[in-house]
């Protein structure tokens, strides 16, 4: 491998930006695929209820990875502006102090996942008959659940540093080995023991634990900017006032995820009342749209890595160009993918279903309504991305919640009388045209852009550069 690391803060701002987000993107590619290659072979191997097994214990993990991704998301705007105004050991602390919290946190939910995987999964009405494959895959899982958290969250705080490389090598890495393993302990070929669906959670768990071992020690072979050596191994114990920094920017963030998730889970419930046909439809569109908005999450995240180096270098005239190019970016990329949805519709929508299947003419249907509206999701993930990487949590959350329930789940319910199903589908423009709107409202006047967040020294008891 060359050198990953690159200096966001100088050079040209295009062919930097993209240089960063493509392999952002291979990376969120990779692991979509990851899910869908072990979903065949879970449901060609062990059936239907195995896989509805798997599906009630992944929206678990879901959740509980959002609250990584919350504190990942606070960790890497520490990172970031540290390592633009080249406060490496600033970068070290944050990244140490992000380290320990979910790593204590993530082996408390694990033993306390693995002791009431039964009470977990009675909650969420998993049907009895996958109810004893969803515990056995489901305490597997929760096992593997710290190495899982560690490999994302190391993941970030390297995106934090400039570094997109290092990530993506080692999630195809990871990729390799779960997909790989899985049909072998499943079936137990060769000198693998036959574990059945929990052979599919037993490789997850080999993969993430390989991948984060080998991923901490290149860091420290390569010297990377967070690796922690020696005294350095203190910084793991988080320091109250970073501690409390993390804490502060991190759950608005997961609380971010968790409105999307649950606005999320509303609208299956008002699909689900359509009907089998169109259920089944919704699910496969859904499944469409995780790959459309792959080039707007990419480029969020890159904006956001780059946005906080140059606020931490006090580069602010670079942060204002670093978003309209971001959102540049994302009108082209969405768009093309959008296009050609919308184009290849039928055939892509006949990859999942029979061809006289009455599900296509209403996948077509939900695509032609909603699938343009990943375009205005896409500028307000850059938005989003630019305005995070000074800590401004709160408002992006308020925006989120105000966007996803009182306006998508309120014009679907209000205008179902007289659209029918159509309400739900045009409540999908509705909510993202809200967000778009709310998010360029406060980027233009919101006060996100006061001081910069700096990592606090060990005596601080508060962090400097408070935004909302």
């Amino acid at each position: 491998m060359t050198n990953p690391r690159r200096d966001l803060t100088t050079g040209p701002i295009g062919p930097t930006l993209m240089a960063f987000a493509l392999p952002t993107l291979g990376s969120n590619v990779l692991q979509s695929l990851n899910g869908s290659i072990n979903a065949i072979w879970v449901g060609r191997f062990l059936g239907e209820d195995a896989l509805a097994a798997t599906s009630n214990a992944n929206i678990i993990m879901f959740l509980m990875f959002g609250a990584v991704f919350g504190f990942g998301m606070a960790a890497t705007i520490l990172i970031g502006q540290s390592w633009g105004r080249r406060d490496v050991e600033g970068a070290r602390r944050a990244f140490g102090s992000a380290i320990g919290l979910v790593l204590a946190a993530s082996v408390v939910a694990a033993l306390v996942g693995w002791a009431a995987t039964h009470d977990i999964l009675i909650l969420l009405a998993t049907p009895p008959q996958a109810l004893p494959l969803a515990e056995d895959y489901l305490r597997v899982i929760f096992l593997g659940l710290p190495a899982s958290m560690m490999l994302v969250l190391v993941m970030m705080g390297l995106r934090g540093t400039g570094d997109a490389m290092t990530p993506l090598w080692f999630m195809i890495l990871g990729v390799i080995l779960d997909a790989g393993l899985n049909p072998l302990l499943i079936l137990g070929v060769g000198p693998f023991p036959r574990m059945g669906i929990a052979g599919s959670a037993f490789a997850t768990l080999i993969s993430g634990t390989v991948s984060i071992v080998a991923l901490v020690v290149w860091i420290n072979l390569r010297d990377l900017p967070i690796r922690l050596r020696g005294a350095e191994l203190a910084y793991l114990r988080p320091q109250r006032a970073l501690a409390k920094t993390i804490l502060a920017k991190g759950l608005p963030i997961g609380a971010q995820m968790l409105v999307i998730s649950l606005a999320g889970l509303a609208m299956v419930g008002l699909v689900n009342r359509e009907g089998v046909a169109t259920t089944a439809a919704y699910g496969i569109t859904l499944q469409l749209w995780g790959y459309i908005q792959m080039p707007a999450l990419a480029i969020g995240a890159a904006v956001s890595a780059m946005a906080a180096q140059n606020i931490g270098a006090d580069r602010w005239d670079r942060v204002g160009q670093v978003t309209r190019i971001g959102i540049v970016y994302n009108i082209a990329l969405t768009g093309v993918l959008v296009v050609a949805v919308l184009w290849f519709d039928r055939t892509t929508l006949g990859l999942f279903l029979a061809p006289d299947s009455p599900a296509i003419p209403i996948g077509q249907r939900i695509s032609m309504i909603a699938s343009w509206s990943f375009i205005l999701f896409g500028v307000t993930m850059v938005l989003f991305g630019t305005v995070r990487a000074n800590g401004a949590v709160w408002g992006p959350l308020l925006i989120l919640f105000v966007a996803m329930f009182p306006i998508r789940l309120g014009l679907s319910l209000w205008l179902r009388p007289a659209l029918g199903a159509d309400a739900l589908w045009w409540s999908f423009p509705a909510g993202s045209l809200a967000t778009l709107v709310g998010a360029a409202l406060y980027y233009r006047y919101g006060p996100w852009r006061r001081g910069a967040l700096r990592v606090p020294q060990p005596d601080e008891a508060v962090p400097a550069g408070s935004t909302t």
